[in-house]
């Protein structure tokens, strides 16, 4: 099934429309907290979704775990949902990919729909078919590939993120600036996004989610170019866990902006990389995501963290490299030696 992306015009039209095409004798919609609170009311008496049960997670990754898919779980059964049923996923990249796992698994798989509330999970999460929980303190430790029947993305969401969100989900649409071509590279790294344009955003996010498109359409299960998708998450997902540890983990779209930094590092050293083009993405993400506090002393964690990354094969760190903004290598082997001189260069550079 080709999974239908939506840029939203009429979003309760086309949601009724993506309804009618799913079938359904019971609507579930998964929220958070926090999108229960800002984006349910804004839905909730479109005609489509009369009757419709919500299901109301915790918000944040810290709750994208079994616990919460249990009770998911719990709350379709006592629902009444069948094989029949339909689940939407309203909001972020948490919810999209919890929903989607439990869509994926109650029953042996329910249609799903997913409407992403926030900029990371509209670029990102809710496109691609990933789905999965975090397990055992690593990220997306158990999921599956399901695509959703049909993805909406509504703009107008973007109007409840604070500023954090907003550069979170930003992070990403960078990170497909440095894969798909100097042009759209350069408009990113020459945004405001302090003072976000939302219409000059909203045609951004359309481009930055075709460049996914065209990567998840040619490999969907990952076996090759779809690892480009993975630049700056290496080492960003070792910050990533790394700092659940701490009072104030990072969000996602923040440490995949860091981990960009040491990636395109081991780019300039190993393949070339631009020395101007490392400087302007490395000094745009400075300025607007700051720093990151690690020591030394941190490295064991950070490469034992890597480790369990799971592009990883055998016992070796794998990353995404560059040799220039679209001039993707993917599979290159790096050595603990080579994490740590990034990592330097990460605290120093």
């Amino acid at each position: 099934m080709e999974q239908r992306i939506i840029i939203s015009r009429n979003f309760e039209t086309e949601l009724a429309t993506a309804l009618t095409e799913c079938e359904h004798d019971r609507i579930f919609v998964i929220a958070d907290t926090t999108t229960t609170e800002k984006c349910w009311p804004k839905v909730k008496d479109f005609f489509c979704l009369h009757g419709a049960r919500l299901i109301t997670i915790g918000a944040t990754d810290i709750n994208k775990n079994l616990d919460s898919l249990v009770s998911v779980w719990k709350l379709l059964q006592e629902g009444g949902a069948t094989r029949h049923s339909c689940i939407i996923n309203l909001g972020g990249g948490m919810v999209t990919d919890l929903g989607g796992f439990a869509a994926s698994t109650f029953k042996r798989g329910l249609n799903f729909i997913n409407v992403p509330t926030t900029l990371l999970a509209m670029v990102d999460a809710s496109v691609g078919g990933k789905t999965g929980i975090n397990f055992g303190g690593l990220k997306n430790e158990i999921g599956v590939f399901n695509d959703a029947n049909c993805v909406i993305l509504n703009t107008q969401f973007l109007k409840t993120l604070d500023d954090k969100n907003i550069r979170s989900g930003y992070a990403e649409m960078l990170k497909h600036g440095l894969i798909s071509d100097e042009k759209h590279w350069a408009e990113l790294v020459n945004f405001d996004i302090s003072r976000p344009d939302l219409h000059k955003l909203a045609v951004m996010l359309g481009q930055s989610v075709k460049v996914k498109e065209r990567i998840v359409d040619e490999d969907p299960r990952e076996k090759g170019i779809r690892k480009a998708l993975n630049l700056g998450h290496t080492f960003g997902h070792a910050f990533e866990s790394f700092s659940l540890a701490t009072p104030e983990p990072l969000l996602h779209g923040y440490a995949v902006a860091f981990g960009l930094i040491p990636e395109l590092y081991l780019s300039a050293v190993r393949e070339g990389f631009p020395q101007d083009k490392l400087r302007q993405t490395v000094t745009y993400i400075r300025e607007n995501y700051g720093q990151f506090a690690i020591t030394c002393d941190d490295y064991p964690r950070l490469i034992e963290l890597m480790h369990h990354d799971k592009k990883n094969t055998g016992n070796e760190i794998n990353v995404t490299l560059l040799a220039g903004v679209g001039d993707i290598h993917i599979d290159q082997t790096i050595s603990e030696e080579e994490v740590k001189e990034a990592l330097d260069f990460f605290r120093e550079g």
